[in-house]
């Protein structure tokens, strides 16, 4: 099945090898939101031939706009982005729930893990994984959370994986109710090869 992942991402600019989170955070030169859609059905196999995720991860997408921290104000406390991840599937509301609370890594502690053996060039891009909250009754940014929490509730997902002509989309807002990054906003189409 088709799913959207609702994350947010940073974007760097040199960081050496070696680098410790706190210093790491002021690596970080712009914040925009990301759809890491998955292949939920390819993910078995592409994992049973011990490549990874590659040929389960399609195209990403990103927001129209990247802003620098300082422009998130409150929202951004230099590690993590305190503000509702809103995920709309064909005008339904998937979710809400908060990126900041419930990150499991900060920005921080990504960037030295990802610096822990290699320099990283500016440009360099790190996602916050997929936002969710515990137990929380703002739903949730991606579809295989909502299956797992139906199947423990009722015994078996109800909601379907996304498929062609479904539209997702993924906005943040600050407290003002304005738009922070633009919306990604995209219809899941059919890929035909060229020729």
């Amino acid at each position: 099945g088709i799913d959207f992942e609702a994350e947010v991402v940073v974007f760097t600019d040199d960081v050496p090898a070696g680098i410790k989170a706190q210093a790491a955070r002021q690596h970080i030169k712009l914040i925009a939101l990301v759809n890491d859609v998955s292949l939920r059905n390819l993910i078995p196999a592409e994992l049973a031939k011990q490549f990874g995720f590659y040929q389960s991860k399609p195209q990403t997408s990103f927001t129209p706009v990247a802003v620098t921290p300082d422009e998130l104000g409150d929202a951004w406390d230099g590690a993590k982005l305190h503000l509702p991840m809103l995920c709309t599937l064909n005008g339904t509301k998937i979710g809400s729930p908060n990126a900041g609370v419930d990150m499991t890594f900060d920005f921080g502690q990504l960037i030295q893990h990802a610096a822990k053996s290699r320099a990283l060039v500016a440009g360099t891009v790190i996602g916050s994984g997929t936002v969710a909250n515990q137990g929380s009754p703002d739903g949730s940014c991606c579809l295989a959370e909502v299956r797992c929490l139906e199947t423990i509730a009722d015994g078996k997902p109800s909601t379907p994986f996304m498929s062609f002509g479904d539209r997702i989309e993924i906005e943040m807002q600050n407290a003002a109710g304005e738009s922070v990054f633009g919306k990604i906003d995209q219809r899941i189409k059919q890929y035909y090869p060229p020729g």
